[in-house]
């Protein structure tokens, strides 16, 4: 299928070299083309230039775009959307006082979340879960990375990433699975840490990898679940099965784990919110992508990752929801978007970027997505009349996305 989309207002993330990624003052360049047009052919793009170079070949659609803003598909690196149930009373909790570590400590939490998974069919979890992954295509979503997690023990981890991969199987965005059975310290291994740690090595990584049923492998190296010595061990027994190390790492304290990410040659590392001079340093010329979530600092009065810092500092930055019952319950990259700016200082253009181009590499999908450059996946938003891409990040209790697009068909419009 052929699909001109013409007249567009201004065509966003133009790529014409395949770059992995942008870094510090790069951030604040967005490559846009104004009075645009785009060819989709096949799913990929083709072709896009000025309406002064439109073709007038035969499509199979023409789509007139005029006043609208045409622009990669957010990539949203990190979430937990496939959970059961929700947390509304720790909710509550939190307003009257307590905080994220004291619920966890009284049985709330992830321990929570579990618990109510392990009880939950499969079938009911893939229902429950679908219904989410619709709402974030519908708000612009075409790439999404889902962690396991609340599952716990073996059984149940085994029984979220199934779910994972019917996802897949099912809907066309690109999703990738991540395996997360370090998240939390089950309350039956509580006075012996050590030996949950080796069922994750020994039992739960070995079937994960002959299944096939993820590409990455986090851990939620903190203080309180997991330490750096934790980490490292989980992180280099993944790796021997063929799994991309990522890391949940200074959310609440900073205990090291940025250092053990690019020691273990981490894709990403994710959360942030404390970070020391040493952790941006080491950072530095790698490959490893900080990842900020700013729905969870937003959702847990807690501070938001120091992105002004980190990026005149000349780091990347990628941006994520952390979609979750507990501490980021929302999908919506567009709200994302806006806090970075709002709260973190980022422009709009260092948003779209650590939301687009940023976002695919820290999945490992930067060659087929995360910007408008021929040979890519047409994953696209289509904007609803808008004045500029401003009004993304400035109009931040509203969707101003009409359509997406993905491989070059449209979706919930």
């Amino acid at each position: 299928m052929k699909i001109l989309f013409k007249n567009i207002k201004e065509l966003l993330q133009v790529r014409n070299e395949p770059i992995k990624f942008v870094s510090g003052k790069d951030m604040s360049i967005l490559p846009t083309i104004k009075h645009a047009f785009l060819v989709a052919e096949n799913g990929l793009i083709l072709d896009f230039g000025t309406m002064d170079d439109c073709p007038s070949a035969s499509f199979d659609a023409i789509i007139d775009c005029t006043g609208k803003m045409v622009m990669p598909t957010w990539c949203d690196s990190h979430t937990h959307l496939v959970y059961a149930g929700n947390r509304e009373g720790e909710f509550v909790d939190r307003i009257n006082g307590l905080t994220y570590e004291e619920i966890a400590n009284n049985g709330g939490g992830i321990l929570n979340s579990a618990k109510v998974l392990q009880e939950t069919s499969e079938e009911e979890l893939y229902n429950q879960s679908k219904v989410r992954l619709e709402e974030i295509i519908k708000l612009g979503t075409g790439a999404v990375e889902i962690k396991s997690g609340y599952g716990l023990s073996v059984a149940a981890e085994l029984k979220m990433l199934s779910v994972i991969k019917r996802l897949k199987e099912n809907y066309p965005i690109e999703i990738k699975a991540t395996l997360l059975g370090a998240h939390a310290v089950p309350k039956e291994f509580k006075d012996d840490k050590n030996a949950y740690v080796d069922l994750v090595i020994n039992e739960l990584i070995p079937k994960v990898a002959e299944e096939n049923l993820a590409e990455y492998i986090d851990v939620f190296c903190e203080t309180g679940y997991f330490s750096v010595e934790d980490t490292t061990r989980i992180l280099q027994a993944g790796k021997q099965y063929g799994l991309i190390p990522k890391i949940h790492v200074n959310q609440f304290t900073a205990v090291g784990g940025v250092q053990v990410g690019v020691e273990q040659h981490a894709l990403s590392v994710d959360h942030l919110e404390e970070m020391r001079e040493e952790d941006i340093k080491v950072l530095k010329d790698t490959n490893t992508m900080p990842v900020a979530l700013p729905g969870c600092s937003y959702f847990l009065s807690i501070p938001y990752t120091p992105a002004r810092k980190m990026i005149d500092a000349g780091l990347p930055l990628a941006l994520a929801t952390d979609y979750n019952p507990g501490s980021a319950p929302s999908g919506n990259m567009n709200f994302v978007v806006s806090t970075a700016c709002v709260k973190m200082k980022m422009t709009p253009e260092e948003a779209i970027n650590a939301a687009t181009i940023n976002g695919a590499y820290a999945m490992g999908l930067h060659d087929k997505l995360g910007s408008i450059t021929k040979g890519k996946l047409a994953n696209m938003i289509i904007t609803k009349p808008i004045n500029s891409f401003g009004v993304i990040p400035y109009s931040f209790g509203q969707s101003h996305v009409e359509s997406v697009f993905v491989k070059g068909r449209p979706l919930f419009t």
